[in-house]
């Protein structure tokens, strides 16, 4: 397996801190993006690396793997099993058993658990599960607000996933055995996606509930009117009470975020109501008003 220098993929120091990791991914992520480069085989490429490289930077245990082991660096628990494993043996095996695998070092033995020509004692090793990938996916609010089904590419390989609406900022959900193929037969690893979801909404999300800020005219508030306001999906007309004060809050029963894995059912909408003192009077309106100011 050629080694593969992730850090000069990602165009970053071996000493690159977290945060300059995911910058580097980011800017190189739409440089290279497939959206953004149709037909080009050289840019899928080269996004491909990207994400791999980011795979195991951006995970802390992944990178502490990669800059130990290097190209074996998936390998690393193994290693260390494979390499205890041998020294309980040599321990405890009587000499005739010793001599069946002539007195290799250890790199030899690695070398044949892991799929190299000396065979014949690998036979009898423990399977062990093939590594676990990491792999971060970022979407927007507004993704995640109807199921989705999306074509992820990890470590080369694609996988075929269905996002079900609702999901969380910083959820993980597990694919079982897309992850590294298991050793001497074990089964493989698995896939952790933990979303990103970034909210450029006016909205804030709160779990299933959605909250938003709207304004209100001075005199609407006063007077009581009809406004519209929007929604996630779509926009609705509210009737204001007269003297509604600032800070009032209504809800909206089901108009809020989907339930995770629950079809047809809703968080609430809750909104607050901030009245806008008007600006810029002209005379008259400056008159009417220190009228009402004596009134009152």
């Amino acid at each position: 397996m050629k080694f593969i220098d992730y850090y000069k993929i990602l165009g970053v120091a071996k000493t690159a801190t977290e945060k300059e990791i995911k910058k580097a991914f980011r800017k190189l992520a739409r440089k290279y993006h497939p959206d953004l480069n149709p037909n080009d085989k050289t840019a899928e490429k080269k996004f491909k690396e990207i994400n791999e490289a980011n795979e195991v930077l951006s995970n802390v245990e992944n990178r502490k793997k990669y800059d130990k082991y290097g190209k074996d660096w998936q390998h690393g628990e193994q290693y260390e099993k494979a390499k205890q494993q041998q020294q309980s043996q040599r321990q405890y095996q009587s000499q005739s058993q010793q001599q069946s695998y002539g007195g290799q070092d250890f790199s030899d033995y690695f070398e044949s658990m892991f799929g190299g020509a000396r065979s014949s004692y690998s036979q009898g090793q423990r399977k062990y599960k093939g590594q676990d990938y990491n792999a971060k996916l970022h979407l927007d609010l507004k993704d995640v607000y109807t199921t989705q089904k999306q074509v992820i590419t990890v470590n080369g390989a694609k996988v075929r996933l269905t996002i079900p609406a609702g999901i969380e900022n910083g959820q993980v959900i597990k694919i079982k055995g897309k992850g590294e193929k298991g050793v001497n037969g074990g089964p493989n690893g698995d896939l952790y996606i933990t979303f990103e979801i970034n909210n450029d909404t006016q909205f804030k999300r709160d779990g299933n509930n959605l909250y938003a800020t709207v304004s209100v005219d001075l005199y609407t508030a006063m007077l009581g009117g009809e406004i519209t306001a929007d929604t996630f999906n779509g926009k609705v007309k509210l009737k204001i009470a007269p003297e509604t004060p600032s800070g009032t809050k209504v809800k909206l029963k089901g108009k809020g975020f989907p339930v995770y894995k629950k079809e047809d059912q809703f968080g609430d909408l809750i909104i607050t109501y901030q009245i806008e003192i008007p600006t810029k009077l002209n005379d008259q309106e400056k008159a009417l008003f220190e009228e009402l100011q004596k009134l009152r």
